[in-house]
């Protein structure tokens, strides 16, 4: 959309995701657009929101297209940012109804509203236990004594400590970190509260700590789902900012399974964006 004033007007909204309440759970901004957007715009729009995803999406012939980018870097998946872009279209564009489909790098991604919960549909990725980085445990300031099994991977590191003292006590080094194989860490462990609790580590995709990451959960889901037989599980990822995660496994007879992930959404800003045209 072009204003009088000769610039290009765009719908940008800022979302906390995965939080029950402002300034927790992971913020996330949601460009509207009204039709594609050129990759270095995106990414310089990212990079000024300075935000750890910036979701762009747009209706297209074929329905709602999303894209996501961190301030250096376009992902092929985000949780958090397609959690908020989904808020953004229901309850505040009300378009869709209760849902809304994507199509996107990593395949159709549906968001549902349920009450005041938000419902991601996501690939479900079962790590496998791997020979993990000889750089990998130093920087992440951990040693073979503090992991409870094996290093796995699938995309991302998964390592499970042994408690949530564990998980909180570590200290990455992300200049080190920068130079492991692989694109990011996850860390995780049983918990009295909860299921699980994890953080996640990308220094790679200019993102050191993530407040609360939905595609972990591609990895989290079915790993705990399979050591503790439960289908749900309530999990928390305990970053500075926190944020609580519902979770769902579920089995696809004859295709890849899937999960559910679940949570609530903050409106924290409204507005737009005025860009050269």
């Amino acid at each position: 959309m072009a204003a009088d004033n000769g610039m290009q007007s765009i719908k940008f909204y800022q979302i906390d995701a995965f939080a029950e309440r402002l300034f927790s759970g992971n913020p996330a901004a949601v460009c509207v657009l009204d039709e594609p957007m050129a990759n270095d715009l995106c990414q310089a729009i990212a990079a000024e929101n300075n935000l750890s995803e910036t979701a762009f999406v747009h209706l297209g012939v074929d329905g709602w297209q999303i894209r996501w980018f961190t301030p250096s870097d376009e992902v092929e998946l985000c949780g958090h940012a397609t959690l908020a872009a989904g808020f953004v279209l229901i309850e505040l564009e009300r378009v869709g109804g209760q849902s809304i489909e994507f199509s996107s790098a990593g395949g159709p991604l549906t968001v549902s509203r349920e009450g005041s919960d938000y419902w991601l549909d996501f690939p479900a990725w079962p790590p496998v236990e791997v020979d993990a980085d000889a750089r990998l445990l130093p920087a992440l300031g951990l040693s073979e004594q503090d992991l409870y099994g094996p290093v796995m991977m699938n995309n991302d590191y998964l390592l499970v400590l042994k408690d949530r003292a564990a998980l909180r006590a570590t200290t990455p080094d992300f200049t080190r970190l920068l130079e492991v194989e692989g694109r990011g860490a996850i860390v995780t462990a049983p918990d009295d509260d909860y299921d699980f609790v994890s953080r996640f580590f990308a220094p790679k995709v200019g993102v050191n700590e993530d407040p609360v990451t939905g595609s972990a959960h591609c990895l989290l889901i079915p790993y705990w789902s399979k050591r503790l037989n439960k289908v749900s599980l309530r999990a928390y990822q305990a970053s500075a900012r926190g944020g609580a995660v519902k979770c769902q496994m579920v089995e696809v007879t004859g295709g890849q399974n899937r999960v559910l992930i679940g949570g609530q959404a903050q409106l924290y800003l409204a507005g737009r964006l005025q860009l050269p045209s």
